[in-house]
């Protein structure tokens, strides 16, 4: 059981802030290297990387399912079940894999073609995904590995798992892209295929480390088969609105930016842009997000209701004052950020000026993920998908008004996150309330 203190929650939470900040460097490495490689596949690749990503988080949402559930097992002492959670969470999670793999392949490259106005990124686009797609099969097996390591608290491994693909990222990133020695010159298609690789590895260190290692001795994962009927109703119990709710996420903001794209190549830049920074601000918030969902797991496990609320206080203090000293540049210097993504004159000021208006919303977000955070924890998934739906309705309708409507300038378009985090917050402050939270089983 984790203890209720700043080091503890630390303890669990600092190893996946330096993992997502590593994440985010990698992130940064591929946009500035594809920026020098070409502008139009750096604008390609941030278009095709949230297609990818938007059906990555239908993975995901199973991994916190499996997550949620291990945590909870483990607050009930009862661990001889998480053999059968991570066997039927990668099974599950590959039938998955195969799916989306087959949407990449046969339905995207039709969508791309009727969606994109430049001919050009939409064919950048198709040779990105054509690569890329072949990730989903790896981040099948290394989200359940993954949901695994958070649920036991021991975080360094997924620390290390991230170094491991960072390193292995940007090397194969750098060589790939623009042919160095004996490796041939692949473009947008060679950040696709060093992503791959770089997740490979990083999953054949994770299993190293159940196999061999002494972290994961105690809970005899793999010494026999148990993938379950019962238990895979479980992890769809939990995990299906999550896989809705966070493709859903995604898909949003997939929609948000081709609306943009539409309004020309310019404005597209711009937010490619800040979206390559933007990840740097959820380096404490994704971090203390999976530390609530943990805790709130294992104490309502062990019905330990009134400890609840301290935790979620502390972590709010802790992402918000981790989030100044991760993306105080955003207010400070954002043109320098910028300047490391995309160093072309044309796009900093604009670029600049932007980033510093969304800063507040990000702000709103760290403070309000914790509630959210919280009924995902408790296993109530059905409600945050509610949340979730509604808030990006109300995001939703609000962009098309600032672009198709009113057609705003670039800078006031992006005011339209404000939105979209305080409603997230609103409603789920609304629900632990107003409801009756604590006592969802599964």
């Amino acid at each position: 059981m984790l203890a209720n203190t700043y080091k503890t929650i630390l303890s669990v939470a600092l190893p996946l802030m330096v993992g997502t900040f590593i994440q985010s460097i990698v992130m940064i490495s591929d946009a500035a290297i594809l920026s020098r490689y070409s502008i139009t596949s750096f604008d390609a690749s941030g278009n095709a990387g949230l297609i990818y990503i938007t059906l990555f988080m239908g993975l995901s949402g199973l991994g916190d399912a499996g997550q949620i559930i291990m945590a909870r097992r483990i607050g009930e002492k009862n661990i001889s079940t998480l053999n059968s959670v991570i066997q039927s969470s990668i099974v599950f999670n590959l039938l998955m894999a195969s799916l989306f793999f087959g949407l990449v392949y046969f339905l995207v490259p039709h969508l791309i073609d009727s969606i994109v106005v430049d001919a050009d990124i939409a064919l950048e686009e198709k040779r990105f995904l054509s690569v890329r797609g072949f990730g989903f099969f790896v981040a099948a097996i290394f989200l359940s590995l993954n949901a695994f390591f958070l649920a036991i608290g021991k975080t360094w491994v997924i620390l290390f798992s991230t170094i491991t693909f960072a390193l292995s990222n940007i090397i194969f990133d750098y060589l790939l892209v623009f042919g160095i020695g004996p490796f041939p010159e692949l473009g947008i298609e060679g950040a696709a295929l060093a992503s791959v690789i770089g997740e490979f590895i990083a999953v054949l260190m994770m299993i190293s480390i159940i196999l061999f290692g002494r972290t994961a001795r105690p809970y005899n994962l793999f010494k026999k088969l148990e993938v379950a009927r019962y238990t895979i109703r479980r992890l769809l119990e939990v995990g299906a609105p999550l896989m809705i709710q966070g493709f859903l996420a995604l898909a949003t903001w997939t929609v948000f930016f081709t609306w943009i794209e539409q309004m020309g190549r310019y404005e597209l830049t711009v937010s490619q842009n800040l979206r390559s920074v933007y990840f740097l601000a959820f380096v404490p918030i994704f971090g203390f997000a999976a530390t609530t969902k943990t805790y709130v797991s294992q104490y309502l496990g062990s019905n330990n209701y009134k400890e609840i609320r301290g935790v979620i206080r502390k972590i709010q203090l802790l992402s918000l004052l981790f989030l100044l000293v991760t993306f105080h540049g955003a207010l400070l210097y954002p043109t320098s950020l910028i300047s490391l993504i995309n160093p072309a004159e044309t796009y900093l000021a604009e670029s600049g000026t932007v980033l510093r208006i969304v800063f507040g919303s990000i702000l709103i977000y760290a403070f309000m993920a914790p509630y959210f955070q919280t009924i995902n924890g408790s296993g109530n998934t059905r409600i945050t998908l509610i949340i979730e739906i509604v808030a990006i309705i109300i995001y939703l309708g609000c962009a098309y008004l600032f672009i198709k409507v009113l057609g705003w300038e670039i800078a006031e378009i992006w005011t339209v996150e404000y939105i979209y985090f305080g409603s997230l917050g609103v409603f789920s402050l609304f629900y632990l309330r107003f409801f009756n939270w604590r006592k969802k089983l599964f």
